[in-house]
């Protein structure tokens, strides 16, 4: 008895060493004072799926560095985040991408924490997201988005007679995810066609986006759960539903790929290929593809169309301006990606819809380098894991201005060219920077541009519950349902 009694002793004495230790390396980064000696602060905001808008309100409260974590900071200073991810940036990702690596046994472009891996990945598939090798992109683009929009007109059109709401969260995703399959393996994957949550993949993958983000904040756990026997109880390319089906879909169309007599296709893959991504990194790529893996895919094209749209038809202000904007504009029926840049108030509506809500809001920690960093006027020992804090940068007062939680596009056209291009640099942080830019960016505008308007001038949308416009939980990027919309034929269209 008196042995176990020392043991216990010894390891309490252990933990509470270890626990100062932690806390007092980084005591003088403010920030809730529980979050210097243990992960409790981070855990329950990741598991209420508010961290995105609480670790906001702790910027606000404590500066623009902020401790969260024993040894995780955050930031929402744009200066701090860009030289933290230049491309030649001593920062190298932390275990917290560990969580994001859905095959086991292969890192994707995402979850890779190699620089010079990393990078060959990127020069590989960079020219395929960007879409400049697929001569039938826009138009691919444009038949998806017809698909929609014969769906609603078809079956969620309500009358004075007849109402039939139409859950708009789920359009949305329906909406990418078909964009998704269509330019990357060049056929839509059926979601709009049928009108359904294909292969219960949604269901599957909004129940699994919350574990992941769990994992981040413990990477130990991505150990635990890509151990041999719960590997077995991950997710295989031969199951009939889910992320399974979508990983036996990708392996299919990888295999039929790199047959010996198989003809390049002009699509997101068949650039890849073209590039020298190598079968098994083909097959591994074509997850990232989808939203659970990338985290960076359709849920947040899914989640930055919702937003844009919830905010511009409750702003009537902004509502007139822009569709008077569409009326009067000389534009093709649908509209070219080219038309739509020139018109500006768009822009600004598209560009204040991602600010105010950015679509992914993942901490994404880095270490700190060897012989740590001054940032902010705080010195950060090495192996520090510094974070990036969405809502702190979109929201901070300091750099859109007092009304910074009012929804403005106007915002987008007011003071100097100087003015304007600072804030037009920061807002391209929602896309990420440097080495770690979202490859999809381009394309990613081009159906924001083509989506916002073919919908309203097309189609009226009224929000059928002001209170409560949808449910939504912050889980690295946001797991939207019930956006319950009442939508009416514009009568002409514009």
């Amino acid at each position: 008895m008196l042995g176990a009694g020392i043991l216990i002793a010894l390891l309490i004495a252990i933990f509470t060493a270890r626990t100062l230790y932690l806390w007092n390396r980084l005591r003088h980064i403010p920030g809730p004072f529980s979050a210097g000696f243990s992960k409790w602060w981070l855990l329950k905001r990741t598991l209420n799926g508010t961290i995105h808008m609480e670790s906001a309100q702790a910027t606000f409260q404590y500066g623009s560095l902020v401790r969260i974590g024993p040894n995780e900071v955050l930031t929402s200073d744009p200066e701090t985040l860009r030289k933290m991810l230049a491309v030649r940036s001593p920062y190298l990702r932390s275990n917290w991408y560990d969580a994001i690596k859905i095959d086991p046994d292969h890192a994707n472009i995402l979850s890779e924490r190699n620089v010079e891996r990393h990078q060959s990945l990127r020069a590989k598939m960079a020219p395929g997201y960007a879409g400049k090798e697929n001569p039938d992109l826009e138009e691919s683009i444009d038949r998806v988005i017809a698909g929609l929009i014969q769906l609603i007109e078809t079956k969620y059109i309500s009358t004075a007679a007849e109402y039939r709401p139409v859950d708009f969260a789920r359009k949305a995703q329906y909406l990418t995810l078909d964009l998704i399959g269509q330019i990357a393996f060049g056929k839509p994957f059926g979601f709009i066609d049928k009108d359904e949550d294909v292969f219960a993949y949604i269901e599957t993958t909004e129940s699994t986006i919350p574990v992941m983000m769990l994992v981040s904040a413990f990477p130990l756990l991505a150990k635990v759960f890509q151990s041999p026997i719960l590997k077995s109880l991950m997710p295989k390319k031969t199951d009939s539903y889910g992320l399974g089906k979508i990983m036996g879909l990708a392996k299919q169309v990888v295999d039929e790929r790199f047959e010996p007599d198989a003809k390049r296709k002009w699509d997101m893959l068949g650039s890849f290929i073209a590039h020298g991504l190598t079968k098994e990194e083909a097959e591994s790529e074509t997850l990232v593809l989808t939203p659970i893996a990338s985290l960076a895919g359709s849920d947040t094209t899914a989640s930055a169309t919702r937003a844009i749209l919830l905010h511009v038809v409750t702003n009537p202000q902004a509502l007139e301006r822009l569709l008077d904007e569409i009326s009067k504009a000389d534009i093709s029926s649908p509209i070219k990606d080219s038309e739509a840049k020139k018109m500006p108030f768009l822009q600004a509506v598209i560009k204040e819809g991602l600010r105010i809500h950015p679509p992914v809001t993942g901490l994404m920690l880095k270490e700190v380098p060897p012989g740590g960093d001054t940032v902010l006027g705080h010195y950060l020992p090495a192996q520090t894991k510094l974070g990036y804090c969405a809502f702190g940068l979109f929201l901070d007062p300091k750099l859109w201005g007092k009304d910074s939680m009012v929804y403005r596009p106007e915002r987008w056209l007011e003071g100097t060219p100087e003015e304007i291009r600072r804030k037009e640099n920061d807002m391209d942080l929602v896309f990420g920077w440097g080495r770690s830019q979202c490859l999809g960016k381009t394309v990613a505008a081009i159906e924001l541009n083509k989506i916002i308007v073919e919908l309203l001038r097309h189609f009226n949308f009224t929000i059928a519950n002001p209170q409560k416009p949808w449910n939504s939980f912050g889980a690295g990027v946001f797991i939207v349902s019930d956006m319950w919309m009442r939508v009416t034929k514009r009568e002409p269209a514009l």
